[in-house]
């Protein structure tokens, strides 16, 4: 008696159907019974656990410690003189910084120009730069007048000022000896964090601007230039924040920023914690205010290279409070229950009839 394909097929899918068919219901794994041990990772709470004791500590202390004298602190926080030093640590800032990075850019330009000459002359401000001390170049220019008592414009490599003459000590004052220092000095570093930002943009980006008939300056300010700020806004943003703390040593020409402000006050009420700590207030809240621009700044530039931006700490913020409240508002799901033993099976997958996934 011969069998046929179709008599063999028939009877392999009996024989694989019918355990299924048949299989017993108290063979059946409830895995929702199952016990869940989660990993411990005794070290990390151990570390943890010592971190947020130090942490304590300090701050019990802080609030403990008479030697603060946090009377005096908020006394003099709000004072005319250190207000005043305020207004002077953030023009210094913004006036420095504004001529650092726009001198900066230049310079990068020069180090990444075909000319021998321009990359030669951008390279030694550089170098120049880079090489003196913030606070003696600060006391030079402060000290001008005893190269050059008088500049002007008129006849070239004479002292012949026909058309227009000042005298150095009138027209380099403390404030411009501060400007001059600070942002000559930055432009220098600016410079650099520029040059490796437009390095950082593909080759192929420029060449098919070009290749497209794009003149020079659009390339470099609609395509170049946003893309290499993603890597530039870090290192500058670094850099102005510095330059807020480095404007604290133009002290030593008597301009009175926040620093110099202190060291007055305390220097006739001998009070030297409180008002350093007003100092360090200040310029902790300066510092804050520019990292938080700096994060927005940075989320602003990242729309070419992110499909959808993070969401920014306020709407974070905003879509848990929202999870919370409609969370609140949900009535509790029952809990499901075990499926009995007399639960009809399907006879095709042998999962019981109420948990059979659809």
């Amino acid at each position: 008696m011969t069998t046929t394909a179709d008599d063999r097929t028939r009877t392999a899918v009996q024989v694989t159907s019918a355990p299924a068919a048949t299989a017993p219901a108290d063979e059946r794994v409830d895995f929702g019974s199952f016990r869940v041990v989660h990993t411990r990772h005794w070290f990390r709470w151990t570390l943890g656990a010592i971190v947020i004791f130090v942490i304590a500590q300090f701050v019990w202390s802080v609030f403990t410690n008479p030697n603060y004298e946090w009377d005096v602190f908020a006394h003099y926080f709000f004072a005319e003189p250190v207000l005043i030093g305020v207004g002077y640590t953030l023009s210094l800032t913004a006036i420095a910084a504004a001529i650092g990075f726009t001198l900066g850019t230049v310079l990068a330009l020069g180090r990444l120009s075909k000319s021998a000459l321009l990359r030669a002359a951008s390279w030694s401000y550089i170098w120049f730069f880079r090489s003196v001390p913030l606070v003696v170049q600060i006391i030079v220019w402060y000290n001008l007048g005893y190269l050059y008592p008088t500049l002007g414009l008129g006849t070239p490599f004479t002292t012949d000022f026909w058309i227009v003459e000042f005298p150095t000590v009138n027209l380099i004052s403390a404030f411009a000896a501060a400007i001059l220092g600070l942002g000559l000095h930055q432009a220098a570093y600016s410079a650099e964090i520029i040059r490796g930002g437009l390095l950082s943009v593909d080759q192929g980006q420029t060449e098919a601007a070009a290749a497209l008939g794009i003149p020079a300056r659009k390339r470099l300010f609609r395509i170049v230039l946003p893309q290499a700020m993603r890597s530039i806004v870090p290192n500058a943003t670094n850099e102005i924040i510095g330059l807020v703390k480095g404007a604290s040593v133009v002290f030593v020409i008597a301009i009175p920023e926040v620093f110099y402000a202190v060291q007055v006050i305390y220097n006739r009420n001998s009070r030297v914690i409180p008002l350093l700590l007003v100092a360090v207030v200040w310029y902790t809240l300066i510092t804050t205010i520019l990292s938080i621009g700096q994060y927005y700044i940075e989320r602003h530039y990242a729309r070419g290279t992110v499909r959808v931006l993070p969401p920014t700490p306020f709407q974070s913020f905003r879509r848990w409070a929202s999870a919370q409240w409609a969370r609140l508002g949900d009535a509790p799901a029952p809990p499901a229950p075990l499926a009995a033993a007399s639960t009809p099976v399907t006879p095709d997958a042998g999962i019981p009839a109420s948990q059979e996934i659809r």
